[in-house]
């Protein structure tokens, strides 16, 4: 719970982000038309391709900062192999 009163009552603010505060019809053809390029390397972002059965580790690892992102692969032969296979089959979906 967020103590509100004490939040506010000592001159606090509280803002909400809708997608990291960009405009996604701007900025997902942008990043988009990036990675495309090979200017904006999502794989970097990515720390570990899991399983649905990974789903629990995943979290405690994040909460520890030992991960920056897990992604969940539901295809078992999506989240093998080198990352240009993998790079390949998810600009194909």
């Amino acid at each position: 719970e967020l103590p509100l009163l004490d939040v506010f009552g000592r001159g606090g603010s509280l803002k909400s982000s809708w997608y990291g505060d960009c405009l996604p019809e701007r900025d997902f053809p942008m990043l988009t038309d990036l990675y495309l390029q090979g200017r904006f390397p999502l794989g970097d972002f990515v720390s570990e391709r899991i399983g649905i059965d990974g789903i629990d580790p995943a979290f405690e690892k994040m909460q520890r900062g030992e991960v920056l992102r897990s992604v969940v692969v539901l295809d078992p032969g999506a989240g093998t192999g080198d990352d240009e296979t993998n790079r390949t089959k998810e600009t194909q979906s």
